[in-house]
């Protein structure tokens, strides 16, 4: 309660620090032991201690005044990453002002209050404040309040003023390195089998023509190896053949129904790793949420993806004409899956209930106990 008072105080007008408490009372014992001996020299201890005091309590607003603060932009950041901050503190006065200290109300999900405290401004000039924030988890960040406190120039009132500065910081989920990704590598294979790939084929390709040769990985049949080639290099090569990956459409679709926090926070790394890998293997690849819909550029991907949680209203239909990778807690979505569709699922740990494999949906069951990069990277069974 006294805290809340004294800063109330020190946030409209000043407020006495310790040291100012402690000159006061001695400056009222000596008014008083002046008023009961007459002596002068005790009126004018006691009256030059009211004095300082008087001073001390006037000058720190104005300390505060003249100061204007700008804050630079927050480049957005990868979860693990540090964010880097920088404030900007302008002294427009003709004086300096010293003994100040700055504090930038961060959320408290990200972390406490940052102090910092600055010797001097010079006038005219400004002083550049930049800390680094270090981060654990995917979100967009919001704050607006800067607190600017000194005691100068004696130390013996304290007075502090907030200032409106908003920041978002953008700290977008891990993407973790895949070398493959079945699940991704796979999709429209039962179309190509047809003869009926999806998209929109290179006009320059011919079913069944080789792309390009890259090294083997457990899974690949073997009736794709290139044996001279492996021959040569004396390891194994693989042919990857045009008509199975040549305008290729993947859709990477989050469910937005119940989820366990854990499970959700994976289910997001999922979906960014497998957009930049099938980025990487310059396959059309697209990303649907609830709130967003279908979106394709990199930057509207990571955005959605820091911003997005679980239930979020849905402000754009699922897709059903086009096969999708669906990540969920949900078996019981399958249903409505396009055909040719896949499936991660993460199950929930409070549900005791066995889910039968559909072969008609190949997919992955995910562990949470065990790598989620490696998981991920294992052929479909």
């Amino acid at each position: 309660m006294v805290r809340r008072i004294a800063y109330w105080f020190e946030s409209r007008f000043c407020a006495p620090a310790y040291s100012g408490l402690v000159l006061a009372g001695i400056a009222v014992c000596f008014f008083g032991a002046a008023m009961n001996t007459m002596a002068g020299w005790l009126y004018v201890i006691s009256g030059v201690s009211f004095a300082l005091l008087g001073y001390a309590a006037v000058l720190p607003p104005k300390y505060l005044t003249g100061l204007v603060l700008k804050r630079r932009a927050i480049q957005p950041v990868t979860a693990g990453d540090d964010l880097t901050v920088e404030l900007e503190i302008f002294n427009q006065t003709k004086k300096p002002i010293s003994l100040l200290q700055v504090e930038d109300k961060l959320p408290f999900v990200l972390n406490k209050p940052r102090l910092h405290p600055i010797e001097t401004i010079l006038p005219q000039t400004s002083y550049s404040w930049v800390y680094y924030q270090p981060t654990e988890r995917r979100g967009i960040y919001r704050w607006q309040n800067v607190e600017l406190a000194t005691a100068a120039p004696l130390g013996l009132f304290w007075s502090r003023r907030q200032r409106q500065l908003s920041a978002i910081a953008i700290v977008y989920p891990k993407v973790l390195p895949l070398k493959s990704c079945p699940l991704v590598d796979d999709m429209g294979k039962e179309d190509s089998i047809k003869g009926q790939p999806r998209g929109n084929p290179l006009q320059t390709a011919t079913q069944g023509l080789t792309r390009s040769l890259r090294p083997y990985r457990v899974g690949d049949p073997l009736r794709l190896i290139h044996w001279r080639s492996s021959a040569r290099y004396g390891d194994l090569r693989v042919r990857e053949l045009e008509m199975l990956t040549s305008g290729q459409e993947i859709i990477i679709a989050l469910d937005n129904g119940d989820w366990e926090e854990n499970n959700f926070e994976q289910a997001v790394i999922t979906a960014a790793s497998m957009y930049f890998y099938a980025h990487k293997q310059q396959m059309q690849v697209q990303l649907w949420t609830a709130a967003t819909g279908l979106i394709n550029k990199q930057r509207d991907v990571l955005e959605a993806l820091a911003a997005i949680r679980p239930q979020d209203e849905t402000m754009k239909p699922q897709p059903t004409h086009k096969p999708l990778i669906w990540l969920t807690q949900n078996p019981s979505t399958f249903a409505s899956l396009p055909y040719s569709s896949r499936w991660v699922l993460w199950q929930n740990s409070s549900s005791n209930s066995q889910f039968v494999v559909n072969r008609d949906y190949p997919g992955i069951i995910v562990d949470s106990e065990q790598s989620l990069q490696t998981q991920l990277q294992k052929p479909l069974t």
